[in-house]
C-alpha cells in the first residue's frame, strides 16, 4: 500500500502567503456557495449583500473599521507571543479583564474631563489583560507549565467575573431587574473619525506598527526570533529565557486587554458578559494567518472584519450569520493548505518497512 509522503520543494512556489491567503478565500467563498445553494439561496445575492454591509460605502468602511479593531489587537497579541513560540489561548479572558479594568475608571473619574478620563482608561484596560496574563507567565517561565493551558482557563474566570459583577456590585439600579452595568458617562467615548469609525482605528494602527517594528528591526525582537527558534542557541547566545517568556506574555496581555478597553470605549456603551464577542478567539485565526507576523495582522484583521459583519447583515435575507464564522473557518483551512503545499510536493511510497537482506538470506 503506497501513502502519501510530504517531500520539501527546493525552492517555494513564488506567491507566498499573500497567494496562500487568496487561494483560502477563493476555497471559503467556493464552500460557502455550496452550502447557500444547498440551504435554497442565491450566492449571488448574499455575497452581494454582504459586500455592501461591510465595503459597499463609507458608512460600511466605517462599520467594518470598527469591527477590524479589536480584531487586530487581538490577533497582535497572540501573534506577539507567537513570535516566539508561544500560544496566548487567553486573548478572550485578557478582553475581558481590560474591559473591566477600563469601566471601573470610568465609574470612579465620571466627572473628569474626557481626554484624562478616556487616557485612564485605556491605560487600565493595558494593565487589566497584563494582570490576567501574569500566573500563566510566571507558570511557563519559571515551571514550565504550558501556557496554553493556563490561558485557556482564565478565560472561564474573566467571563464569571463579568458575571458576577452585573449581577451584584455593578448592577445598574435602573434596569428593571435586568444584568446590566451601567452606561458609560458621555466623555468616556472615543472620538469620531468619519462616520462611525472612531479613534480606537489610530490606536490600533499605531500599536501594530509599533510592534511590528519593534519585533522585525530591534534588538528586542532578534532576541525573541532567535528564542523562539532554538533555546539552546538562545542561551548560547545569553538570553535569558525566562525573562523573555515573562516580558512577552505579558505583552501579549496587555494588548488584548487594551482591545477590551478599547472596544468598551469606541463602540459598546457598558460592560456585558458578550464584551469580548468571541475576538480573542478570532485573533488567534488572523494571528494564524499572518503567521505570527505582526505587520500582516492588520489586513488579515481588516477582512475577517468584513467577513464578520457582512455575515451579521445577511440575517434580514433568512440567512444564519453563522455562515461567516464558516468562511472564516475555511479561509484558514484553505490558506494553512496552500502554504503547505508552496513549499512541500506530494509523492506517493511504499509504506512497507525495508527487509533486513542478512536477515533472510
Amino acid at each position: 500500500m503506497k501513502l502519501p509522503r510530504l517531500n520539501l520543494r527546493e525552492q517555494p512556489l513564488p506567491g507566498g502567503q499573500p497567494l496562500a491567503f487568496g487561494i483560502g478565500l477563493a476555497i471559503a467563498l467556493f464552500v460557502g456557495t455550496l452550502l447557500l445553494l444547498g440551504a435554497g439561496h442565491d450566492p449571488v445575492k448574499i455575497y452581494s449583500r454582504m459586500f455592501e454591509a461591510s465595503l459597499g460605502d463609507p458608512d460600511a468602511w466605517s462599520i467594518t473599521f470598527n469591527r477590524a479593531v479589536p480584531l487586530g489587537l487581538a490577533g497582535l497579541a497572540v501573534a506577539v507571543a507567537g513570535s516566539m513560540g508561544l500560544w496566548n489561548i487567553g486573548a478572550e479572558g485578557q478582553i475581558m479583564a481590560g474591559a473591566i479594568a477600563a469601566a471601573w475608571v470610568a465609574r470612579i473619574g465620571g466627572d473628569w474631563p474626557g481626554l484624562i478620563l478616556i487616557l485612564m482608561m485605556l491605560i487600565s484596560a493595558i494593565g487589566g489583560g497584563a494582570i490576567l496574563a501574569i500566573g500563566p507567565a510566571l507558570a511557563r517561565a519559571k515551571l514550565g507549565v504550558n501556557e496554553i493551558i493556563t490561558t485557556l482557563m482564565l478565560n472561564e474566570v474573566a467571563i464569571r467575573l463579568v458575571q458576577w459583577l452585573i449581577h451584584g456590585p455593578w448592577k445598574d439600579p435602573d434596569s428593571f431587574n435586568f444584568p446590566l452595568a451601567p452606561m458609560l458617562p458621555d466623555q468616556a467615548r472615543l472620538p469620531t473619525l468619519f462616520s462611525r469609525a472612531h479613534f480606537g482605528l489610530l490606536i490600533a494602527a499605531a500599536v501594530i506598527v509599533v510592534a511590528s517594528v519593534a519585533v522585525r528591526y530591534t534588538a528586542w525582537g532578534y532576541e525573541l526570533r532567535i528564542a523562539g527558534s532554538s533555546e539552546a542557541t538562545a542561551r548560547y547566545s545569553g538570553i535569558s529565557l525566562p525573562t523573555k517568556v515573562l516580558t512577552v506574555l505579558v505583552l501579549s496581555g496587555a494588548i488584548a486587554g487594551l482591545a477590551g478597553g478599547v472596544e468598551l470605549a469606541g463602540t459598546a456603551d457598558r460592560i456585558t458578559e458578550t464584551i469580548s464577542n468571541g475576538f480573542g478567539f478570532a485573533g488567534i485565526i488572523v494571528a494564524a494567518l499572518a503567521l505570527m507576523r505582526p505587520s500582516g495582522v492588520a489586513a488579515v484583521a481588516l477582512l475577517f472584519g468584513a467577513v464578520q459583519i457582512g455575515g451579521q447583515s445577511i440575517q434580514t435575507l433568512g440567512v444564519s450569520s453563522s455562515v461567516s464564522t464558516i468562511l472564516q473557518a475555511f479561509v484558514l483551512f484553505g490558506a494553512i493548505g496552500a502554504g503547505v503545499f508552496s513549499r512541500y510536493t506530494v509523492s506517493f511510497g511504499n509504506d512497507s518497512l525495508p527487509v533486513n537482506e542478512e536477515a533472510t538470506s
